[in-house]
């Protein structure tokens, strides 16, 4: 026989079965009620009208939200190099002329001194955009060349040219007697210290010194053997003897306090840099799940949170600890030379650092406490923002570190007067003082990277119960639907316990109380 169930039917089509008991019908509940199987609809299907509206208009709003954060922050890096040209004066070079000031050579008319002053003063007229070239008396620097090599290494000017007191005088001798030893990068020195900020000084400062000097040697060159030429009272056999007292007579040398070097140290400084906010950002996906457990259901009765949030605190600040270690041990791996100890700051000395074998703690200290900074900032923002928007934070995050601590913040608009709060700026100056031996700032860098940290300790608590309270306010919208919600039973030792309620309603809110348990 024929047996039909009623709900089978579909056209002219039949389904012959021996007994209704022997067969599960597609869709069939437990309690016999039949649910027709699920079937998929076209994207223009009418029933499909309400969720394509909300797709596309969340699509449309997520949209319109990335391009207005692309523009907004993408532009901040560009930013800082918009007006690189219009702020180059902001790069002081001071223009000291010693020529014919300090006895026994004050005698002496000068001629090298004045035509250094006047080339600066033709440079600085006929360019459009020069280096804040200026003439500061020797007074200022109590007659000491060697004064002013300590200012450009304490940064209160980012070069110097120095014109010796004995410039014009040794020329002169020179030609009389027929110096034959005569050295003409005596007279005149460029001072620099290209591993404060070596893209400062390869792309601006030392190209227009260079042009300088050229200018130097056009104006002075054709003046001096004019007069060399002209001067009766020489002997040409006695000059002859001394070709380099004539051409060039003079030429400027340069002098790089602290060269930067070796190659291996530049993502130490820069690049490298970027890594440890992106190290630091990840170990909250990492880690986050592993902590979760204490409060998720299971055989144990979920942690008070406020002591959660402790051990969350020390298991961040001590996976810092680690990690900032194998952080700084790459830069040691490849040699950068920590061992080698400080140097004097008027002569120039090649890969020396701060404090001799102890650099290496130290600047593993500072990548610590800047990794706390960086990190522990983004967990606060993860916690408030949530996904997806935390990759948004990390963009905005990087570009504003980035932006301004590898560029020039003197070079940079007045807009960005801020980054000099920011932590990687800190991190890369006290990374440059201890790799270089520069001036030492380390004090600044440090409280600067404390401050940090402590403001983010205060905060974590904070962000630690706003994400626990949005957590459970989606969680009560998605059971709005459910006829029932799920809470923790105390008796029966924190276990999951389902708890009736009306379809359609909100579940009423957990109740645990601020802070319990203190």
């Amino acid at each position: 026989m024929a047996a039909e169930h009623p709900d089978s039917m579909r056209g002219s089509d039949q389904t012959d079965v021996e007994s209704p008991q022997d067969y599960a019908y597609p869709g069939e509940n437990e309690d016999g009620r039949y649910e027709e199987p699920h079937r998929s609809a076209g994207f223009w299907d009418p029933r499909m009208d309400k969720i394509r509206r909300e797709v596309i208009t969340s699509w449309a709003r997520t949209l319109a939200i990335l391009m207005a954060f692309i523009i907004g922050v993408l532009s901040l890096y560009w930013a800082v190099l918009f007006h690189t040209d219009q702020n180059l004066p902001n790069l002081k070079v001071h223009v000291v002329d010693f020529d014919g000031q300090v006895a026994p050579y004050d005698s002496v008319t000068p001629l090298v001194g004045p035509a250094i002053t006047s080339a600066v003063q033709q440079l600085t007229n006929s360019t459009a955009h020069t280096l804040g070239f200026t003439i500061v008396p020797p007074s200022q620097y109590a007659f000491d060349p060697i004064a002013v090599r300590q200012a450009v290494y304490d940064w209160d000017c980012w070069a110097a040219v120095i014109v010796h007191a004995n410039a014009t005088s040794l020329l002169q001798q020179a030609v009389a007697e027929g110096n034959s030893s005569y050295d003409p990068t005596g007279a005149v020195q460029f001072i620099i210290q290209s591993a404060r900020q070596e893209t400062n000084y390869y792309n601006y400062i030392v190209p227009q010194l260079q042009i300088l000097a050229t200018r130097f040697a056009a104006r002075f060159g054709p003046m001096w053997t004019a007069n060399v030429v002209s001067n009766a009272s020489l002997s040409m056999d006695v000059v002859a003897r001394a070709p380099a007292a004539v051409n060039p007579g003079v030429t400027p040398l340069t002098i790089d306090l602290r060269p930067f070097g070796p190659a291996s140290a530049t993502p130490s400084v820069t690049i490298g840099l970027i890594y440890l906010i992106i190290v630091a950002f990840f170990s909250f996906g990492f880690f986050m799940p592993i902590h979760m457990k204490f409060v998720l259901p299971g055989n144990h009765p979920p942690l008070r949170y406020w002591q959660l949030i402790i051990w969350r605190l020390i298991a961040i600040i001590t996976s810092y600890f680690f990690v900032s270690l194998i952080y700084s041990f790459v830069s040691l791996a490849f040699q950068i030379p920590f061992w080698k100890g400080p140097a004097s700051h008027t002569e120039p000395a090649f890969n020396p650092s701060a404090y001799g074998r102890a650099s290496f703690v130290v600047y593993w200290m500072v990548n610590f406490v800047g990794m706390n900074a960086l990190g522990i900032a983004c967990e606060n923002v993860g916690m408030v923002i949530g996904q997806p928007w935390t990759a948004a934070w990390l963009i905005f995050w990087v570009i504003t570190n980035v932006s301004t601590s590898f560029y020039s913040l003197d070079l940079a608009p007045g807009f960005f007067k801020w980054g000099y709060a920011w932590p990687l700026h800190h991190i890369v100056q006290a990374s440059r003082q201890i790799l270089f031996d520069l001036h030492s700032e380390i004090g600044l860098n440090f409280g600067a990277l404390f401050a940090w940290v402590a403001v983010d300790v205060c905060l974590f608590p904070l962000c630690c119960y706003f994400m626990r309270w949005r957590q459970e306010r989606q969680r009560r919208h998605a059971e709005r639907g459910a006829e029932s919600y799920s809470v923790f039973d105390a008796a029966a030792e924190a276990q999951k316990k389902d708890v009736p309620k009306e379809k359609g309603t909100l579940p009423p809110v957990r109740k645990r109380g601020f802070m319990r348990g203190v």
